[in-house]
């Protein structure tokens, strides 16, 4: 790539760009945002155990339990002990939880038609296949 810089600074936008869309959705759920992608990954994923959660959502297990004891409190998801190994505690959506998640699962989805609309029908084809490579950088 010739132009490194320019590379640099969209990069930074675009984070910029998304983050600040994120949170203006976010925000009017009255959750914050590592609470809302609590609820993403269990609800994209179903039940996990607290290590499991952890691990996708890059957290120790001691941060963890302090967002879970939080969402609990909610009404948005439940502790149960793990059928398979009882020293293992799993989270769960409850039907206010998946309500969350439901709704912002559709503006994802509406903000991926949005972006992909912006591409020819080549780039959009394309586009998951550039940013599975990317995310592979991380």
């Amino acid at each position: 790539m010739e132009n490194m810089e320019e590379l640099t600074g969209l990069l930074i936008e675009f984070y910029e760009r998304f983050s600040s869309w994120e949170q203006g959705v976010v925000r009017e759920t009255g959750l914050t945002l590592p609470q809302m992608h609590t609820l993403e990954i269990i609800g994209a994923t179903g039940e996990l155990r607290m290590k499991e959660l952890a691990g996708k959502m890059g957290v120790t297990t001691g941060s963890l339990t302090v967002l879970v004891d939080r969402l609990v409190r909610a009404g948005l998801v439940v502790r149960k002990p793990d059928e398979k190994d009882r020293r293992s505690i799993r989270v769960g959506l409850t039907p206010e939880g998946r309500k969350h998640f439901e709704g912002h699962h559709l503006l994802h989805l509406q903000l991926s038609q949005d972006i992909a609309g912006a591409l020819t029908p080549e780039e959009a084809e394309r586009f998951p296949q550039m940013l599975t490579k990317i995310m592979a950088q991380f």
